[in-house]
């Protein structure tokens, strides 16, 4: 059996994972003590509170953002004591942010930083890191797992562009958080296959203003939804709309 690390929230509710299933990362966190530069970030969701992740966000590394096919994906994060600048961890602490930006490599600093190409490592809000970490400490040696998201309402169709290209930005998936895949039909087209523009931003070049729209998403979890007469023929650039269906994995 393989052997368990066990923390408890401070609700009581204790989790119980396998260690098999985490990984070892670093810590640090940026925003300011509120959080608020956090908003908008490389995923394209803006405000985050509007697109439903809120403050407990955190900025990927490369290695982690994978281009944007991370975005809005969940991770478990806990300080690990057993490492060097453990003893600035929180014990019996864990908290969960959602991929909400990049955390670029700085080659200004050997190896490209903290951030720097192959290196797991979260840059998260400051609320958050303040959750596992002393403030004093600047980064902290973490272990990680990607976990099932838990999100309030249906997923969130925010539209960019203009004219004949349409930018979609894809918000508050829950399960696995991220889009694999997406299309876009118009009252007066069929199915049309959108592209990951960057970001969470997915792109569709084709006619569709002055029409209804109807989505299907397809999960990195491998749930495929489709989003049925959620856009309005009225809707123009710049607005969003929420929907009452989310993803489970």
């Amino acid at each position: 059996m393989a052997k368990s690390l066990i923390f408890c929230t401070a609700l009581a509710a204790c989790l119980t994972l396998a260690a098999a299933d985490w990984s070892q990362g670093t810590a640090t966190f940026y925003g300011g003590p509120d959080g608020s530069d956090t908003m908008g970030g490389a995923c394209g969701y803006g405000n985050l509170y509007d697109a439903g992740y809120g403050i407990n966000n955190a900025a990927l590394s490369q290695t982690l953002f994978n281009d944007g096919a991370s975005c809005g994906q969940c991770y478990v994060i806990i300080c690990d004591g057993s490492r060097p600048g453990g003893q600035y961890c929180k014990p019996g602490t864990a908290i969960t942010v959602s991929a909400t930006n990049l955390c670029p490599a700085n080659y200004a600093l050997p190896n490209g930083g903290w951030c720097g190409p192959g290196r797991p490592h979260f840059d998260m809000s400051q609320p958050a890191w303040e959750n596992i970490g002393v403030y004093q400490a600047g980064v902290i040696p973490v272990l990680y797992q990607q976990v099932k998201c838990w999100r309030n309402g249906g997923v969130r169709f925010s539209f960019a562009g203009f004219n004949y290209f349409v930018l979609v930005n894809i918000q508050n998936l829950g399960g696995s958080g991220s889009v694999g895949a997406a299309w876009v039909k118009g009252d007066k087209t069929g199915w049309i296959q959108m592209s990951r523009n960057w970001g969470a931003n997915w792109q569709a070049l084709s006619d569709l203003v002055g029409q209804g729209l109807s989505f299907a998403v397809l999960s990195t979890g491998g749930q495929y939804i489709q989003f049925l007469n959620v856009v309005p023929a009225w809707w123009q650039f710049g607005m969003a709309f929420n929907t009452y269906q989310n993803f489970d994995y």
